[in-house]
């Protein structure tokens, strides 16, 4: 058993494409820098079991929660265009 917080998958397979119609710079660690600020502002979905996990899955499908999770990525890839850190 683990603990995962389901978030991080659904904030990694949606962030492509909303990248990629976003024309920002997707070097690794900005789009490390927009995950890590989208997942701040999203609510935790930490699952331990296969059942928990099913559950969450469900809940991802619904619209809203995916409008949501779009919103958070579009929020924090403005943010990171604005100020990027990969040339630190």
């Amino acid at each position: 058993m683990y603990l995962k917080n389901y978030m991080e998958a659904v904030v990694f397979n949606l962030m492509d494409g909303v990248l990629k119609d976003f024309n920002c710079c997707t070097c690794k660690k900005c789009t490390l820098d927009i995950a890590a600020l989208a997942l701040n502002d999203l609510p935790s979905k930490y699952v331990v079991t296969e059942k928990g996990e099913v559950y969450v899955k469900i809940k991802a499908l619904q619209q809203q929660f995916e409008v949501d999770v779009i919103s958070a990525i579009i929020k924090a890839a403005v943010i990171v265009k604005r100020n990027p850190r990969h040339d630190e």
